[in-house]
């Protein structure tokens, strides 16, 4: 009787080429960090030491406001993917292929326009005209800077004295680093790079769908209704 032959092992999954990006606000985060920590530290003092109503006063506004302050600030957050790009906004979560996507505008807001004329604001990348005239100064102040080290530096060419003016002024290579832009318009340029490299995909095609965020709308709803109910109680 002869043994089984033993079989080849059976060949793992591939991984992923390419692993999300995630584009989340800091500021907003750790604001939102902040707000938390002062709504828990008075809420839970009201609740400790209020009297009659104002604990049960103090735990429904606590709830209509923790998922207030965690939808505008902790769950908002972009996901670029290979073939989708994931919007989580504050009260719903928008999925569109990059077959879907028409534009990525920037103005006031950062938008996602789609085939279909549909547009989906970008919570996670907000625009920040402050760091915009920032980025605005500094490519000013690299620029004169540039002149002025081509003008000392005539002896190696107009070419080779503009480009180690602009190495001197940002700091590095600026053929490599390219303009300064703000942090979010950078962020955009990587999502319209993305968009164009994908639109054509076969894998990018597909619908474009919408999901409510049930598990903040239905906690702040509850506790919005408390509170109205508490208030007219007295």
């Amino acid at each position: 009787m002869t043994s089984p032959e033993p079989q080849p092992p059976a060949p793992q999954p591939a991984e992923p080429e390419f692993k999300d990006r995630v584009y989340r606000s800091a500021p907003a985060i750790a604001g939102g960090v902040l707000l938390l920590a002062i709504t828990g530290w008075l809420g839970i003092d009201a609740v400790i030491s209020g009297e009659g109503r104002t604990p049960w006063l103090a735990l429904a506004v606590m709830l209509l406001v923790v998922p207030l302050v965690v939808a505008f600030t902790l769950r908002p957050a972009v996901y670029a993917g290979d073939d989708r790009l994931r919007i989580r906004n504050p009260f719903r979560l928008v999925v569109v292929p990059w077959g879907q996507v028409a534009s990525l505008r920037s103005s006031y807001s950062n938008e996602v326009l789609t085939e279909s004329g549909a547009k989906y604001q970008l919570w996670a990348v907000p625009v920040s005209l402050r760091a915009r005239k920032k980025a605005a100064r500094r490519e000013t102040r690299a620029t004169a800077q540039a002149r002025r080290e081509m003008g000392r530096d005539e002896g190696r060419g107009s070419a080779l004295g503009m480009r180690a003016g602009l190495d001197a002024a940002l700091g590095g290579d600026s053929a490599s680093e390219g303009p300064a832009r703000a942090e979010t318009d950078r962020i955009m340029d990587e999502l319209r790079e993305l968009r164009e490299a994908r639109h054509q995909a076969e894998s990018a095609r597909g619908e474009v769908t919408v999901r409510w965020a049930y598990e903040v709308l239905a906690p702040a709803v509850a506790g919005a209704v408390l509170v109205l109910i508490l208030v007219v109680v007295g």
